[in-house]
């Protein structure tokens, strides 16, 4: 018997009658603690490709172009890995693919870049693959994860004097249908100018923070980052790596574009 608080519990794409789990085509931890946090299911698996081959970084080139062509690049090629993995193929010798919620741990690291389906997973039937790609720009240029630890000090000091932004795009694509939405979502980072003096890097590094491994030496969730943030112009999680406004939005198109799909009718 289904009661008003299960139906208020489910996640947004039962809400929507979307195929679930999601397949995540991302690495990125803060990417799979925001999907967790919007309670929607999903199996990570991950596609790597040559990123710095694709897209134009150059000064003042379009950062929302370079992250759309990236995380369409991503989505393309994880959509042709696992139809060529799960071709006729059934996986007898992996355990079951893990679906990651509220409750689960994170997938094992090797699990990821297993492309194999369970045999018996719905997935194989249906499914939404979404891939993403962010970048941080300051003023007319796009910034890397920072080299080493100075330029990350750098980094730090050109935030206390403008304001860094972060451009992310996100790509849906439902299988089998092929019909893809996507969208990106931009959010600026206004310090406060005594980050400058702040010592913030050395700080982070201390603490065990990845600096190096975000770009543009980024980590606005953490304590000692948010202590010099003035306000953010969007939203957290939108500096994270995944809007959740964004994704809410792409579902429903999503949604739309099928019950439209001649193929769905």
């Amino acid at each position: 018997m289904t009661t008003a608080s299960s139906s208020m519990s489910m996640d947004p794409l039962s809400n929507l009658n979307l195929p679930s789990p999601l397949i995540l085509g991302s690495g990125s931890f803060t990417r799979k603690l925001i999907l967790q946090e919007m309670n929607i299911p999903f199996v990570l698996k991950v596609k790597p490709i040559d990123e710095q081959s694709i897209g134009d970084r150059s000064e003042g080139s379009d950062p929302s172009k370079l992250v759309m062509t990236l995380a369409m690049a991503k989505n393309e090629a994880l959509i042709t890995a696992l139809l060529e993995s799960n071709h006729g193929k059934e996986d007898k010798s992996r355990e079951e693919t893990k679906v990651n919620n509220v409750s689960d741990e994170k997938n094992d690291t090797d699990e990821k870049y297993n492309l194999v389906l369970d045999h018996d997973s719905n997935l194989k039937k249906e499914c939404i693959v979404l891939t993403a790609d962010q970048v941080v720009t300051h003023s007319t240029s796009i910034l890397e994860k920072p080299r080493d630890i100075q330029q990350a000090k750098d980094f730090v000091k050109r935030y206390a004097f403008s304001p860094p932004s972060t451009v992310g795009a996100v790509v849906m694509t439902h299988l089998p249908s092929g019909i893809s939405v996507s969208g990106v979502d931009i959010s600026t980072i206004h310090f406060k100018s005594d980050v400058q003096h702040a010592n913030l890097v050395d700080k982070l590094l201390e603490d065990g923070a990845p600096v190096l491994s975000c770009a543009g030496g980024l980590m606005v969730e953490h304590p000692f980052v948010m202590e010099f943030i003035e306000k953010i112009d969007g939203t957290q999680d939108g500096v994270m790596g995944l809007s959740k406004d964004l994704v809410t939005r792409l579902l429903m198109e999503l949604r739309e574009k099928l019950d439209d799909s001649p193929c769905e009718n």
